[in-house]
């Protein structure tokens, strides 16, 4: 079992004191925030679509959503809090990161976007570009 002792090191693992605690390790070290990412569902509601970026404890000031000529980009920024500067941790794992998302919605509609945030969901509705079927027949002389 791994012990909370605080340890430092080159590539931020300890020394183990056994093979469970050097596989602690090196999963922790494969989970390390360089590699964070967050879950995004997209589903194709038939007028529409609606994605849902999964960013639990993020704020919605963190959050940043746009549209691009069909590529939508969800960008989240979490800075440590100042509260949290110089205290004494034995452990901590949440820590500063920037993370980006994006899909291609090759019909995606520039107009009618809506997002809403809520219980550390973000969920954005893109409509798609609707067809005109204005077709005007042409006689022929």
């Amino acid at each position: 079992m791994a012990s909370m002792i605080p340890y430092r090191s080159v590539f931020g693992l300890r020394p183990t004191s056994s093979l469970f605690d050097a596989f602690d390790d090196m999963m922790d070290f494969a989970n390390a925030p360089l590699a964070k990412a967050f879950p995004i569902d997209v589903e194709d509601t038939g007028d529409g679509y609606e994605i849902k970026a999964y960013l639990t404890g993020v704020n919605k000031d963190d959050i940043d959503v746009e549209l691009n000529e069909g590529r939508l980009s969800i960008a989240v920024k979490v800075e440590e809090k100042e509260e949290d500067k110089g205290k004494n941790y034995l452990q901590k794992e949440f820590t500063a990161y920037s993370a980006t998302r994006g899909v291609y919605l090759k019909d995606a509609a520039s107009q009618g976007l809506s997002a809403r945030y809520a219980d550390g969901i973000l969920t954005v509705t893109v409509p798609k570009i609707q067809e005109k079927n204005n077709v005007t027949k042409i006689s022929i002389d």
